[in-house]
């Protein structure tokens, strides 16, 4: 790939000039960061109106949304005024993307059952533009099985979410559900606005795409095993966004607790000689994007049986071996070889020439790099900063949203298979 090639993915902001956000704040004390929001979406020209529910006004006023938006904010379902100057049906069909946030957990799970109570709740229900949540919740309403549920629910239905982040929260409690910040719920929404474009023109309509993601896990008996600490994250993000350009794609994902991302074949698999097999299987391709942080070795002969410990004896010893080099398989030539072929290097030092020497012992046409050093957060974490390698050289992309690193490497996929670069 060019090293300029990323200059020609849409400046911040450029997707959203113009377009028309239509912004449902819920109740929840994160609220108050969805006027932060506002200030970053009107600053990069989206044109905003605002439903605040009944909860919302608990916590942020309709004077101060309306004095950010500089437009009428939107309250209640039965105003005679309102239904006059826009009716809900319009309001809901008169933006490009619907954006919750924060999303409650009740207000998902309204959505998710179908329910119709309120201004909001109805014009989620009556429209078919794209919807966008961002959820806020302690993190007992997040890991509940209900809304484990209605995400699920949700997801299925094609709506897309602003994952929660992990933290402190105002309850006192620690753990996910809290709101992603106004910068990375900004990131999501220019993704799906660009997606919404992507896929009018769909430029990998016909074309076949294997991409493998998650770690792999090697058992050494049956209740241990070798793995390392990917989430996954970045190798959905991708199979979706090739997907969002008209790919046809196989997902081969490792043990990753994640959903199967709609409309793609998904292949779970939990080692890395399933993972070689389900690639293998998946041939011929146009690309393939191996993401997956497969494990190096394996324990050669795995117990039957759990391996006990015994006071005073030394610990076991493993003897492993080198699991296969699914990278290195496929980049060798042979009639199966795809004509573009994408691994990954996680490096925690001298990233560019560790990656740039994989890229050469591999045989892969790219490399995306990544420093997962102490500190950066990278695996498990919701953002990333890559590095893309060709025989170009080294294309250093900013911090950004996996999905928005994603996107970008879809597009720049496109643009070497159809030549349009």
């Amino acid at each position: 790939m060019p090293a300029e090639a990323a200059d020609s993915a849409p400046a911040p902001g450029s997707t959203l000039r113009g377009k028309r956000i239509l912004l449902i704040i819920s109740g929840g004390i994160a609220a108050y960061k969805s006027l932060l929001l506002i200030r970053l979406l009107t600053a990069r020209g989206a044109q905003l109106r605002c439903i605040l529910t009944r909860a919302g006004t608990e916590f942020v006023t309709p004077l101060s949304v309306q004095a950010l938006t500089g437009e009428k904010v939107y309250q209640d379902l039965f105003s005679l005024t309102d239904e006059q100057e826009m009716g809900h049906i319009a309001l809901s069909r008169s933006a490009d993307l619907i954006v919750v946030c924060p999303a409650s957990a009740d207000i998902l799970a309204k959505m998710a059952a179908g329910l119709a109570d309120d201004l909001a709740t109805t014009l989620l229900l009556a429209t078919d533009t794209p919807v966008l949540a961002a959820p806020a919740m302690n993190v007992r309403m997040w890991q509940h099985p209900a809304t484990v549920s209605n995400i699920a629910t949700l997801r299925g239905r094609g709506i897309m979410f602003a994952e929660p982040e992990e933290g402190p929260m105002a309850c006192g409690e620690f753990g996910p559900g809290r709101l992603a910040e106004p910068e990375t719920v900004l990131s999501a929404i220019q993704t799906a606005l660009a997606s919404q474009s992507e896929a009018q023109s769909a430029p990998l309509a016909g074309r076949h795409v294997i991409v493998t993601a998650g770690p792999t896990h090697e058992p050494i008996d049956p209740v241990r095993y070798i793995a390392n600490r990917s989430s996954g994250r970045q190798g959905y993000a991708i199979a979706e966004a090739l997907a969002r350009l008209g790919a046809r794609v196989t997902l081969v994902s490792g043990p990753a607790d994640l959903p199967d991302p709609p409309g793609i074949r998904t292949l779970r698999v939990e080692t890395a000689c399933e993972m070689e097999a389900a690639v293998r299987a998946a041939l011929p391709a146009d690309a393939a994007v191996c993401a997956a942080a497969v494990a190096d070795w394996r324990v050669a002969h795995a117990a039957d049986l759990k391996i006990k410990k015994k006071e005073g004896s030394a610990p076991p010893a493993l003897n492993l071996v080198p699991n296969p080099d699914i990278l290195a398989s496929i980049s060798a030539p042979g009639p199966d070889r795809p004509a573009l072929v994408i691994g990954f290097a996680a490096e925690t030092d001298h990233v560019i020439a560790h990656a740039t020497a994989k890229r050469a012992r591999k045989g892969c046409d790219w490399i995306v790099a990544n420093d997962v050093g102490p500190g950066t957060n990278v695996m498990g974490g919701r953002e990333n900063r890559v590095i893309v390698i060709s025989e170009s050289g080294a294309d250093s992309w900013p911090l950004m949203a996996k999905t928005e690193v994603a996107r970008r490497l879809a597009h720049s996929i496109a643009e070497h298979l159809t030549g349009s670069a």
